[in-house]
């Protein structure tokens, strides 16, 4: 696991934002992030599952505060952001880690898929990245050096798609998530080209296949591995990388795991 030299519970105080923060890999990341001394604002789209987060992390000694945000809805995301102005002067981190798998799972193919099933995790996956950036963006900037974290996944690499020595190569055909990570893949290269004359970092992180109700509690990696490459983009030096592609590197070899680095779009 990587260390995080550049942050530790005596570092100034951060104050970051995750969406989908109540549970599997965003909670997770809330917790690594607390402990490194971060403010986590812990977006939920359910209040009362926001508010039992922050009331789990706090028994923990994190300084956790539960923002209701839907990522899908307009009204929501604007009042979460005057929640958040109206209490902070700035947002040093944003880790939009909302998202859902495909309708029916990786087994629905391309020619059996709806436009209204495209619709539904788009809405999430890719909108939503947008519409929370966006709103968000005037507090980030205001930061000395603020950090915007996109949770993607391999599998939305086209790269690792078609190249054979690749396990996603082996994954079903299927449109739904994959062209939604994708799409966040090229969000992430677009922000951080626009920010590149600015202090903010824009990348995407790999979880890897983690083992969390997001994926039926099937992955190989347990949630603290999952957390683990939104944690260090989140906390980045200045000589840090923006817009890649980082988190755990797949090999077709014994458990999968080739350790952390930057992947292939």
């Amino acid at each position: 696991m990587t260390e995080h030299a550049n942050q530790s519970p005596d570092s100034p105080a951060r104050t970051t934002l995750i969406t989908g923060a109540n549970k599997g890999i965003g909670f997770e990341t809330a917790r690594q992030l607390g402990r490194l001394g971060h403010t986590v604002l812990l977006g939920a789209r359910d209040e009362e599952r926001g508010r039992t987060a922050e009331e789990e992390l706090r028994r923990e000694g994190v300084d956790a505060h539960a923002v209701r945000l839907d990522v899908t809805d307009e009204d929501s995301v604007h009042a979460a952001e005057q929640w958040v102005s109206a209490r902070y002067d700035h947002l040093d981190a944003l880790i939009n880690n909302a998202g859902v798998p495909s309708v029916g799972g990786l087994r629905a193919a391309p020619s059996d898929t709806s436009i209204q099933d495209m619709r539904a995790v788009w809405e999430i996956n890719v909108f939503g990245v947008v519409r929370v950036t966006n709103a968000f963006l005037p507090l980030l900037r205001r930061a000395p050096a603020a950090r915007i974290v996109n949770v993607s996944s391999e599998i939305g690499s086209m790269d690792a798609t078609v190249n054979p020595g690749s396990p996603v190569s082996g994954t079903p055909a299927s449109i739904q998530y994959p062209s939604s990570k994708a799409a966040v893949n090229m969000m992430t290269v677009q922000y951080a080209k626009e920010l590149r004359d600015t202090p903010i970092k824009v990348n995407a992180a790999n979880p890897g296949f983690t083992d969390t109700d997001f994926t039926q509690h099937r992955g190989i990696w347990p949630v603290e591995a999952g957390a683990e490459p939104s944690v260090h983009l989140a906390t980045l030096d200045e000589d840090g990388p923006s817009g890649v592609l980082w988190g755990h590197l797949w090999t077709t070899e014994g458990d999968g795991d080739g350790g952390y680095g930057v992947l292939p779009w």
